[in-house]
């Protein structure tokens, strides 16, 4: 039985390309909605129930004909906030991910950018 490695980091599969192994990529990216509930008697009331909102972006990699998923996020906040205080996430969201596809592209990975807007 062959062991199988763990990727579950980008820099697992930059690493990969760089020792010149060919990886397709594909990103999706996310906004996923949380309202976190409270037991009652305990840390507090049904009416302090907030929104959450996080950016999050499932990179899919096929190393080999065998597909890997990594999921990291990149910014979250509080749905309903005011719409400055989300473009101000999202900005923040995007230069994050920018940095990450720097280092995807120089590994020479090729894939199609995406943002959130």
């Amino acid at each position: 039985m062959t062991e199988q490695k763990m990727f579950n980091r980008l820099e697992d599969f930059i690493s990969i390309a760089r020792k010149g192994e060919k990886v397709d990529l594909t990103v999706v990216l996310n906004k996923r909605i949380f309202t976190p509930k409270f037991v009652s008697h305990t840390m507090g009331e049904p009416e302090d129930e907030i929104d959450i909102y996080i950016f999050s972006a499932d990179y899919l990699f096929v190393v080999a004909g065998e597909a890997m998923k990594v999921t990291k996020y990149y910014g979250s906040g509080v749905e309903g906030k005011s719409l400055i205080a989300i473009k101000n996430n999202i900005y923040v969201a995007n230069e994050r991910l920018k940095m990450d596809y720097k280092r995807l592209r120089e590994a020479k990975i090729i894939f199609l950018e995406k943002y959130w807007d």
